[in-house]
């Protein structure tokens, strides 16, 4: 398997003022392959991402907190996740791991005490947990505070939207739901995922470029970042994607990216909920 190309060697700045502790609610770091191996039944093969690379972009970007999510290459081998955490300071650096049913309470504490603040679903490419999993997983995680982020297809929304509704955890909806950037306002997906956020108890994360339909600039998901910004802006989180793993054709520049946001939300306020004070509440930053 031919590895997917790597990220921007040069970030530019964003074109607004970043709030001080704001957070990037979405990345990965990967590798070295030697010491940490991928799954074999993954759907790309990512080159290296390392701490320092991602430090280097979030210092142009004016970032000073992160969250590493686990990659679906990794499976459920969470060790470079909280191994990244630990490397990137636990002052500063929260994560997300991905856990099976059978996972005891002793590998569920010791993960807490890394910094992990939540275990992840996806089905979007091969290595995730199924499915079938979620409520088991949910009522583990559950004990330690623990809250699920999801990315499934489409399709698969119909039967875990009414599964998620009994969960005694809170929910992430990574990728702004996985909805394509044209959307309809009547769209059923939509309208659960709304009426899901409008509870409370559920957040979304504005990380939008991979629903775009015509491609960069990305202007075509400004519309249903803003449906939820409008509607709940007390349940959003923003995340960069970094390093954009399996992105064929042009590589994203995480500050057009940010741009992006300041776009969807132009009320400085506002702006400053989603990159600060929605993730220190989400990721339990001290």
């Amino acid at each position: 398997m031919e590895p997917c190309q790597g990220p921007r060697e040069t970030t530019r700045p964003p074109s607004f003022a970043v709030p001080p502790l704001a957070c990037d609610c979405h990345s990965h770091i990967l590798g070295p392959v030697e010491r940490y191996p991928y799954v074999e039944n993954r759907s790309f093969t990512p080159p290296d991402a390392s701490p320092q690379a991602y430090l280097a972009m979030l210092g142009a970007l004016g970032i000073e907190r992160m969250v590493v999510v686990q990659p679906s290459v990794y499976g459920a081998d969470n060790r470079r996740t909280a191994d990244a955490v630990g490397e990137l300071g636990v002052g500063r650096a929260r994560g997300v791991a991905m856990v099976g049913q059978n996972v005891d309470a002793a590998e569920l504490r010791a993960l807490d005490d890394a910094g992990i603040r939540a275990t992840r679903f996806i089905t979007t490419a091969g290595g995730g947990p199924s499915l079938d999993n979620l409520p088991g997983v949910a009522r583990k995680v559950a004990e330690v505070g623990w809250h699920i982020e999801m990315y499934v297809p489409l399709d698969t929304w119909p039967k875990v939207l009414p599964v998620i509704e009994t969960l005694p955890v809170s929910v992430v909806f990574d990728h702004m739901g996985g909805l394509k950037a044209d959307v309809p306002d009547d769209d059923p997906i939509l309208g659960q995922i709304l009426r899901l956020l409008d509870t409370g108890r559920h957040w979304v994360k504005l990380c939008g470029y991979r629903n775009s339909q015509t491609g960069y600039p990305y202007g075509d998901v400004t519309p249903l970042a803003r449906r939820f910004v409008e509607r709940v802006p007390e349940r959003c989180v923003w995340g960069t994607d970094w390093p954009h793993t399996a992105i064929k054709g042009r590589m994203p520049d995480d500050g057009e990216l940010l741009d992006l946001l300041g776009e969807w939300v132009p009320d400085v306020d506002t702006r400053k909920r989603i990159l600060v004070d929605n993730p220190a509440r989400l990721y339990r930053f001290a």
